[in-house]
């Protein structure tokens, strides 16, 4: 699954030049967490305000709201989020740099994706990365045996098959912040040493 599938559509907005009472009375009304700081001019960054931020920065020492105005507290730039990224990196990026939403961008302001959407609409307890991609390494290797077995283990479609293996684990070894120590290829070079001279390409 990707953004686009489990983003909100209804994104609330608000000028940086609002106070900080406009926001929080824009959140009650419309049951949200967070606004999307609308942009100044053409070229300008999105920013956000969210509830943490008013709370953190302004009801903690007593401020009265409606004397700050919401670019005083916002997040600007924000982090963006692409529509075709897939949700365990939105998950990630939200992990990385500690938020809780993001506004979804291409061309244009989209939607909004939470750690709310990535909870009830995403699919990761149904179906873990991690799972599929277990499932792929295992078929791209049967296919890289089998092509290596039929084409021999120095031709260029061995060399490609294997290729396709590393590409698939060095992913899963990102998934899981694990180091690849040694790979279904090495292990494969173990048994047909020549074939390492079939992966050593001209830069």
């Amino acid at each position: 699954m990707k953004a686009a599938d489990i983003m909100s559509k209804e994104v609330v907005t608000i000028k940086g030049s609002a106070t900080v009472a406009d926001a929080v009375h824009l959140m009650k009304s419309k049951k949200i967490r967070s606004l999307i700081v609308e942009l100044r001019h053409e070229g300008d960054a999105y920013g956000i305000v969210t509830q943490t931020d008013i709370i953190y920065k302004v009801a903690a020492f007593g401020t009265d709201p409606k004397t700050v105005r919401v670019y005083e507290i916002m997040t600007k730039p924000c982090i963006l989020i692409n529509p075709e990224l897939e949700v365990e990196y939105v998950a990630r990026l939200f992990a990385q740099n500690r938020i809780r939403h993001a506004p979804v961008i291409q061309n244009g302001l989209l939607g909004i994706v939470s750690v709310t959407d990535i909870l009830n609409k995403s699919n990761f307890v149904e179906q873990p990365k991690s799972l599929l991609l277990d499932e792929n390494i295992q078929k791209a290797l049967e296919n890289a045996r089998a092509i290596c077995a039929k084409k021999g283990a120095k031709s260029p479609e061995c060399a490609a098959a294997w290729d396709a293996v590393e590409e698939l684990q060095a992913e899963a070894a990102h998934q899981r912040a694990k180091k690849l120590e040694k790979s279904h290829f090495d292990e494969y070079c173990e048994e047909n040493p020549d074939a390492f001279e079939s992966r050593v390409y001209d830069t």
